[in-house]
This record gives structure tokens, sequence and C-alpha cells, in this order.
């Protein structure tokens, strides 16, 4: 099972994100107070699309929730997605630390 945490401090909010794939999917999880990302959460994330930007599952489900376009969430989804498919090594992915947006 992979995990991440999101600190979307410009909404207010923090998300955990949990993920493990089973089968041809990956079953998304959310601990979450955003009304919006609690819908996003239990989803069933089929593997062949996370890949491409333009047909992403998690990108479509964002949008039809009508998530603001500046929501982190979504890309953390897909981070957790990519470690459960070994896309991204979970031991660097936990090296690295933190992912942030620095506004100058």
């Amino acid at each position: 099972m992979s995990e991440v945490h999101i600190n979307s401090s410009i909404c207010g909010f923090e998300h955990n994100v949990f993920g493990k794939k089973e089968g041809k999917n990956i079953i998304i999880d959310i601990e979450t107070d955003c009304d919006k990302i609690k819908k996003m959460s239990h989803m069933e994330v089929p593997i062949d699309r996370t890949l491409d930007i333009k047909d992403n599952y998690v990108i479509s489900k964002a949008q039809e929730l009508k998530c603001s376009s500046n929501c982190l969430v979504p890309c953390g989804i897909l981070h957790v997605c990519r470690m459960e498919m070994g896309i991204l090594s979970e031991s660097l992915a936990k090296k690295s630390g933190n992912v942030s947006i620095d506004f100058k």
C-alpha cells in the first residue's frame, strides 16, 4: 500500500491518500475534510488510464467534480498510482521527501 500526505494550504485542507493495486485497478482511499475530494475516495482507477494526461481517469474525475484547477490532490493520487504500478520508486519518493510549489 502506498500513501501520501497532501497539504493544500491555499484551500486550508490536508488529505491522506492511500492506494493499493488490485488486478488492473488501483483502489484509492482518501481521508479529508474537503467535500469534493471525499467523493474521489474509494475510487477504482484503471491502470491503463493513468499514464496519458489527455485520457486520464483521475483528471477526468476531478473535472467531473469541478475541482479547482490548482487542486494538488489529483497529482498526489497519480503519484500514489505510479508507486503502486512500480513506475515511481517508493524508496526514491520517500528519500525525496516533499514536492512543493513555492510562491515568490
